[in-house]
């Protein structure tokens, strides 16, 4: 027995070392080396949104089919959109479950809507509700996080409408975005013990309103002191000068959402460079899950195969 340990380490030693840094926890890590000196690649884990099959504009496209043409590519897990869910009844999570596990493919997080952006405090306590009821059917699922939104002050009217204004929208008469900002803090730390007692961690996402900037996504992140709540960097939700800003957070992030535009956006479209942010994701040392977010025109089977394909000929290289 000693004998054959002594061997493995022996072969350890010539394969590679284990370098450790500190974790921005302050705890300590290890990271594979190689014997070369070049860092081992990085163990990024691509899956798909369950939206890029579904943009609000036809009828639902069943999650399970999301969940085989997942495994057909050979894709890691599926992102769900709650609202693309047929049902909330516990039967039908319990197949989701089932269903994916039987295809190889993990549910990985559960994208919901709510806003916290309103000074009405029933308003404010309705979305609070209703995340954690999410909270909860991502539990019973086994999904390990929820998509969070800061929410926005609507005044831009339909989505299209902010669209058309890159975003970017005024506060009801009478706020400020100060105040904006304290009830989307606090509605947060409200829903953070069912988050940690279900253990499902919270992904604040860069999506519109509050979060339309780094500096209004971090403020909140630094104003809530909770490992609970994580932050989900969405690619194609900066309009402006976008590298920048994606490396401003990505030291922060948890997940991240990849947008790509086959055919065109159907809002927008950015001509994004994945090279240049896989290697801002590369330097942050991630090494968690990319969820494909195909917003395009084209034909969804084509569009999120041509992303599957461009993302891991990134990734490779």
């Amino acid at each position: 027995m000693k004998s054959s340990r002594r061997q493995f380490l022996q072969k350890s030693a010539l394969g590679g070392a284990v370098f450790s840094v500190p974790a921005l926890s302050g705890t300590a890590f290890s990271l594979p080396f190689r014997s070369d000196g070049l860092s081992a690649k990085n163990d990024i884990k691509l899956a798909v949104s369950s939206y890029s099959y579904w943009h609000f504009r036809t009828p639902k496209v069943p999650i399970e089919q999301v969940i085989d043409e997942a495994s057909a590519l050979g894709l890691a897990g599926v992102d769900v959109l709650h609202r693309q869910m047929e049902s909330e009844e516990k039967t039908y999570l319990n197949r989701l479950k089932r269903y994916a596990f039987q295809k190889g493919v993990a549910l990985i997080s559960l994208s919901i809507h709510q806003d916290f952006v309103s000074p009405d405090e029933a308003e404010r306590q309705e979305a609070i509700d209703h995340t954690k009821h999410c909270i909860d059917l991502a539990h019973q699922m086994g999904i390990p996080s929820i998509r969070l939104n800061s929410g926005r002050w609507g005044t831009s009217g339909s989505f299209d409408a902010l669209m058309a204004n890159r975003g970017i929208e005024q506060p009801i008469e009478g706020y400020t975005d100060d105040d904006a900002f304290g009830w989307c803090i606090n509605s947060i730390k409200e829903c953070l013990p069912n988050a940690e007692e279900k253990g499902v961690l919270l992904a604040l996402e860069n999506h519109w309103g509050l979060t339309s900037t780094p500096e209004g996504l971090l403020r909140i992140r630094r104003a809530i002191d909770s490992e609970w709540l994580g932050i989900l960097l969405d690619t194609g939700n900066f309009l402006e000068d976008p590298y920048d800003k994606l490396k401003m957070v990505a030291p922060y992030a948890n997940f991240i959402q990849a947008k790509t535009y086959y055919g065109g956006g159907e809002w927008y479209t950015l001509d994004l460079d994945y090279k240049r942010i896989i290697k801002i994701l590369h330097d942050v040392n991630y090494q968690g899950y990319i969820s494909i977010e195909f917003e395009g025109k084209e034909d969804a089977e084509n569009g999120v195969r041509k992303s599957v394909e461009m993302l891991r000929e990134v990734l490779d290289a």
